[in-house]
Protein backbone atom coordinates (compact mmCIF):
# COMPACT_ATOMS: atom_id res chain seq x y z
CA UNK A 1 0.00 0.00 0.00
CA UNK A 2 0.98 3.42 -1.05
CA UNK A 3 2.67 5.60 1.53
CA UNK A 4 -0.11 8.39 2.49
CA UNK A 5 -1.07 11.45 5.00
CA UNK A 6 -4.85 12.35 5.55
CA UNK A 7 -6.66 14.02 4.90
CA UNK A 8 -6.67 13.75 1.18
CA UNK A 9 -7.56 15.39 -1.81
CA UNK A 10 -9.90 16.97 -2.77
CA UNK A 11 -10.28 19.44 -0.14
CA UNK A 12 -12.95 20.64 1.96
CA UNK A 13 -12.87 23.84 3.89
CA UNK A 14 -12.76 21.50 7.09
CA UNK A 15 -9.79 18.95 5.50
CA UNK A 16 -7.91 21.74 4.44
CA UNK A 17 -8.00 23.31 7.91
CA UNK A 18 -7.08 20.45 9.39
CA UNK A 19 -4.27 19.85 6.45
CA UNK A 20 -2.95 23.37 7.68
CA UNK A 21 -3.01 22.94 11.51
CA UNK A 22 -1.18 19.10 10.94
CA UNK A 23 1.62 21.27 8.83
CA UNK A 24 1.81 23.62 11.67
CA UNK A 25 1.96 21.23 14.35
CA UNK A 26 4.45 18.86 13.04
CA UNK A 27 6.56 22.09 11.80
CA UNK A 28 6.69 22.85 15.35
CA UNK A 29 8.72 19.87 16.74
CA UNK A 30 11.58 21.51 15.01
CA UNK A 31 12.05 17.95 13.80
CA UNK A 32 13.08 17.48 9.79
CA UNK A 33 12.44 13.94 9.72
CA UNK A 34 8.78 14.22 10.93
CA UNK A 35 8.06 17.10 8.97
CA UNK A 36 9.69 15.84 5.95
CA UNK A 37 7.51 12.17 5.85
CA UNK A 38 4.64 14.82 5.18
CA UNK A 39 6.53 15.14 1.48
CA UNK A 40 6.47 13.07 -1.52
CA UNK A 41 9.97 11.92 -2.10
CA UNK A 42 10.47 13.71 -4.94
CA UNK A 43 9.24 16.81 -3.89
CA UNK A 44 10.20 20.03 -4.88
CA UNK A 45 10.30 23.60 -2.85
CA UNK A 46 11.01 26.92 -3.44
CA UNK A 47 11.64 28.51 -0.20
CA UNK A 48 12.81 32.10 -0.57
CA UNK A 49 15.56 32.05 -3.13
CA UNK A 50 16.66 28.16 -2.35
CA UNK A 51 15.11 24.94 -4.51
CA UNK A 52 15.04 21.58 -2.47
CA UNK A 53 14.36 18.77 -4.25
CA UNK A 54 13.71 15.71 -2.30
CA UNK A 55 12.79 14.42 1.37
CA UNK A 56 16.97 14.36 1.82
CA UNK A 57 17.54 17.88 0.73
CA UNK A 58 14.19 18.78 3.07
CA UNK A 59 16.01 17.06 5.69
CA UNK A 60 19.26 18.73 5.12
CA UNK A 61 17.17 22.07 4.25
CA UNK A 62 15.58 22.45 7.70
CA UNK A 63 18.27 21.01 9.59
CA UNK A 64 19.93 24.26 9.01
CA UNK A 65 17.49 26.33 9.27
CA UNK A 66 16.73 25.60 12.38
CA UNK A 67 20.12 25.23 13.82
CA UNK A 68 20.35 29.42 12.70
CA UNK A 69 16.49 30.06 13.60
CA UNK A 70 16.81 29.37 17.18
CA UNK A 71 12.96 28.88 19.80
CA UNK A 72 11.46 28.90 16.37
CA UNK A 73 7.20 29.03 17.08
CA UNK A 74 5.17 28.87 14.14
CA UNK A 75 1.22 29.79 13.56
CA UNK A 76 -0.10 28.91 9.74
CA UNK A 77 -3.68 30.33 8.19
CA UNK A 78 -5.47 28.95 5.53
CA UNK A 79 -6.24 31.38 2.93
CA UNK A 80 -7.51 29.63 0.20
CA UNK A 81 -7.63 26.19 -1.27
CA UNK A 82 -9.11 24.10 -4.73
CA UNK A 83 -9.08 20.72 -5.04
CA UNK A 84 -5.50 19.35 -4.36
CA UNK A 85 -4.24 22.74 -3.83
CA UNK A 86 -4.18 25.00 -0.23
CA UNK A 87 -2.30 28.31 0.16
CA UNK A 88 -1.37 29.60 3.43
CA UNK A 89 -0.11 32.48 5.07
CA UNK A 90 2.06 32.46 8.25
CA UNK A 91 4.08 34.23 10.88
CA UNK A 92 6.74 32.42 13.08
CA UNK A 93 9.30 34.19 15.34
CA UNK A 94 12.83 33.46 16.44
CA UNK A 95 15.55 34.36 17.41
CA UNK A 96 19.38 34.23 15.78
CA UNK A 97 22.48 33.43 17.90
CA UNK A 98 23.34 37.22 18.83
CA UNK A 99 20.03 37.11 20.71
CA UNK A 100 18.14 39.35 17.72
CA UNK A 101 14.71 38.26 17.84
CA UNK A 102 12.90 37.95 14.20
CA UNK A 103 9.46 37.64 13.02
CA UNK A 104 8.98 35.99 9.60
CA UNK A 105 6.26 36.56 7.48
CA UNK A 106 5.01 34.62 4.30
CA UNK A 107 2.27 33.00 2.05
CA UNK A 108 2.92 29.21 0.90
CA UNK A 109 1.26 27.56 -1.80
CA UNK A 110 1.05 23.50 -1.35
CA UNK A 111 -0.09 21.27 -4.03
CA UNK A 112 -0.72 17.81 -3.12
CA UNK A 113 -0.92 14.14 -4.62
CA UNK A 114 -3.90 11.58 -4.31
CA UNK A 115 -2.26 9.98 -0.95
CA UNK A 116 -2.05 13.42 0.64
CA UNK A 117 1.62 14.25 0.66
CA UNK A 118 3.03 17.29 -0.42
CA UNK A 119 4.51 17.16 -4.18
CA UNK A 120 5.25 20.99 -4.12
CA UNK A 121 5.64 24.04 -2.23
CA UNK A 122 6.63 27.59 -2.93
CA UNK A 123 7.24 29.44 -0.08
CA UNK A 124 7.69 33.65 -0.12
CA UNK A 125 9.12 34.89 3.11
CA UNK A 126 10.21 38.54 4.49
CA UNK A 127 12.06 38.81 8.00
CA UNK A 128 11.60 42.10 10.26
CA UNK A 129 13.79 42.43 13.62
CA UNK A 130 11.57 42.70 16.33
CA UNK A 131 12.41 43.31 20.18
CA UNK A 132 11.91 40.41 22.50
CA UNK A 133 9.42 42.43 24.13
CA UNK A 134 7.59 42.61 21.24
CA UNK A 135 7.21 38.73 20.95
CA UNK A 136 3.70 37.03 20.42
CA UNK A 137 4.15 33.41 19.35
CA UNK A 138 5.91 31.27 22.55
CA UNK A 139 5.21 27.63 21.45
CA UNK A 140 3.22 25.19 19.69
CA UNK A 141 -0.58 27.34 19.32
CA UNK A 142 -2.82 26.04 21.91
CA UNK A 143 -5.53 23.41 21.26
CA UNK A 144 -8.42 25.74 21.74
CA UNK A 145 -6.97 28.26 19.05
CA UNK A 146 -6.80 25.29 16.16
CA UNK A 147 -8.30 27.28 12.98
CA UNK A 148 -8.16 30.55 14.36
CA UNK A 149 -6.58 33.50 12.07
CA UNK A 150 -3.35 34.94 13.64
CA UNK A 151 -3.30 38.88 13.85
CA UNK A 152 -1.12 40.24 10.71
CA UNK A 153 0.98 43.09 12.30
Amino acid sequence: MPEGRPPYPPFTQETALQKVQAAEDAWNTRDPLRVARAYTPDSTWRNRDTFVHGRDEIVAFLTQKWERELDYALRKSLWAFHEDRIAVRFQYEWHDAEGQWWRSYGNELWEFDEGGLMRRREASINDVSIPEADRRIRGPRPTDEHGVDFPLR
